[in-house]
């Protein structure tokens, strides 16, 4: 097992794009009786009856005269109203496809192309070398003794142990996460900002996620009888939008301004928390830089004029910066905004800041090991006390994900063995990740009405398009709005699933869709001339 890890890098990439599974659900699309047939094995009973009836195999005549106790109006209401498009009907639908070929049904591809979410290793990018190692050695320490491990992993695997429970990462950490870990990423942020962080302020998650679910559970308070108000870009990644609505909050949308980039008018923040006066009381306002889905980087002066608009109107600021490796514009640079925020000097050094990173990103792209961490700066020690005593009632994140941060915040420095390779494979990630946003962007400025701004950095595009008139009216007919129907048919006739801009919020009478730009160039390729085709033969269709 270890000689396969020691050589990850340099294992073959497998056809995973064809055989990734996804979870099934309920689709909101038709599929016809034929082939729902085929895509039912014999004696598997379809996901409509087993949400009927459950896993016990009983008669309809009893299930209609005893009902169950569990019915919509009965249940939370904001777990009805909450909705998260990237992993939505289209993708159900992705999946429902993928089951009728396996089943036998005739496509007209070979195979799906599932471009609606960040998944980088289920596109085919290959693990890091470093962190698997590292995983490998803390999950299994027999292996401490192979010669083909380096020292300098060894002596991280070694340090991480000793800081756990019975030298076992199956053990419970500390709430906050282990302290070595917290260290080593209050270090990155000092060698990154050039700026003191204790590591006390630093508090490890299963992802970003659900550190950014915690620190919006903490702000859920009424003020003066009004719901508590959250500030977030639109479009905005859906994870803002169904935390908001599932914790019963109010979503304060904030546009921004595509025909410069996705710049950030300070005018339409203004306009934005204005309205929003009548229905809520604005707590924090939500950043995400380098920007999920638009792919835009915040300029310095952007940050600064952010700060200001926070500061006058007393709020939080939760920093999303989990893409911050990822910048692909040579004109563009990451700027923290802990670093600004200090460098404005008072008042503003004195701002409530909450900063997020995550493992599943970057040049890691480990989605699914759960790695991630916060950082709270400038909070009053008594909030900081009751989000401690959250913290605890949920144990503590993965030990898995907190080896995972310790690779990306404490990776091989110049003088140790893993070095060069290390920085091979990383430059290598980063370099594949720059040429495929500039082979998007190409081949989408060239569509027939596509607009699309350059991509400066995180993985993802996202293109306004102009929907025909037809194929308005036949959207309607069906109830979606035009930007889902393109989507759809795109998935029905070609097999790439993206994600509608509606899922991501947009300006009105606009339409938008969202592709990643994970798939390995081969597969990119691939897929835009599936893309190209069926966008030129929809358009002729629907003008």
């Amino acid at each position: 097992m270890h000689k396969a890890v020691v050589g990850c890098s340099k294992t073959a990439t497998s056809s995973v794009f064809k055989d990734n599974a996804i979870r099934r659900s309920c689709s909101l699309f038709t599929v016809s009786r034929k082939n729902r047939e085929i895509a039912t094995p014999k004696n598997v009973t379809s996901f409509n009856i087993c949400r009927q009836i459950g896993a016990t195999k009983i008669s309809p005549l009893a299930v209609q005269e005893q009902p169950k106790f569990l019915q919509l109006s009965n249940i939370n209401p904001n777990f009805v109203e909450m909705e998260y498009a990237v992993r939505g009907p289209l993708v159900v639908r992705a999946g429902e496809i993928e089951e009728e070929m396996k089943h036998g049904a005739i496509k007209p591809f070979d195979y799906v192309i599932r471009a609606n979410i960040g998944d980088c290793q289920a596109m085919g990018q290959k693990p890091n070398t470093f962190l698997r190692q590292l995983l490998n050695l803390t999950f299994c320490p027999d292996l401490l003794d192979c010669a083909e491990y380096p020292d300098d992993v060894k002596d991280r695997a070694e340090e991480i142990l000793e800081a756990c429970q019975g030298g076992s990462v199956g053990s419970y950490t500390d709430s906050a996460g282990l302290e070595v870990v917290r260290r080593q990423v209050a270090n990155y942020i000092e060698r990154r900002d050039c700026i003191n962080c204790d590591w006390r302020n630093v508090y490890l998650t299963d992802g970003a996620t659900s550190g950014i679910k915690r620190i919006l559970s903490l702000l859920n308070c009424e003020v003066n009888g009004k719901k508590p108000g959250v500030m977030v870009p639109i479009p905005q990644y859906p994870l803002y939008s169904a935390t908001i609505a599932e914790y019963g909050m109010e979503k304060i949308g904030y546009y921004l301004e595509e025909e410069t980039g996705w710049s950030l008018n300070p005018q339409e923040l203004n306009r934005a928390i204005n309205e929003s006066s009548k229905n809520s009381v604005p707590r924090v306002i939500v950043v995400i830089n380098p920007g999920n889905p638009t792919g835009q980087v915040l300029t310095r002066n952007n940050i600064e004029e952010i700060i200001k608009f926070a500061y006058n109107n007393k709020l939080l600021i939760m920093a999303d910066e989990v893409y911050q490796p990822n910048i692909y514009d040579k004109k563009s640079q990451f700027f923290s905004f802990k670093k600004v925020v200090h460098d404005l000097g008072h008042p503003y050094n004195g701002m409530e800041l909450v900063s997020f990173m995550s493992a599943s990103k970057g040049f890691l792209g480990e989605c699914g090991v759960r790695g991630g961490y916060y950082e709270i700066i400038n909070v009053c020690p008594d909030v900081k006390a009751m989000l401690w005593k959250s913290i605890t009632a949920s144990l503590c994140s993965t030990t898995a994900g907190q080896v995972a941060i310790s690779a990306l915040v404490n990776p091989p420095d110049e003088s140790e063995p893993s070095y060069e390779q290390y920085v091979n494979e990383r430059d290598d990630v980063l370099a594949s990740l720059k040429a495929r946003a500039e082979i998007i962007y190409e081949i989408f400025s060239k569509f027939e009405g596509v607009h699309v701004k350059p991509i400066q950095g995180a993985m993802y595009v996202f293109p306004k398009i102009e929907i025909p008139p037809k194929a308005a009216a036949a959207a309607k007919a069906k109830n979606m709005p035009g930007d889902t129907f393109y989507a759809a048919e795109l998935l029905e006739n070609t097999g790439v699933c993206i994600v509608p801009g509606s899922g991501f919020g947009q300006k009105p009478f606009t339409s938008h869709f969202r592709s990643t730009i994970l798939p390995q160039i081969p597969l990119l390729k691939e897929m835009m001339n599936r893309f190209k085709k069926f966008h030129t033969d929809f358009m002729k269709k629907y003008k």
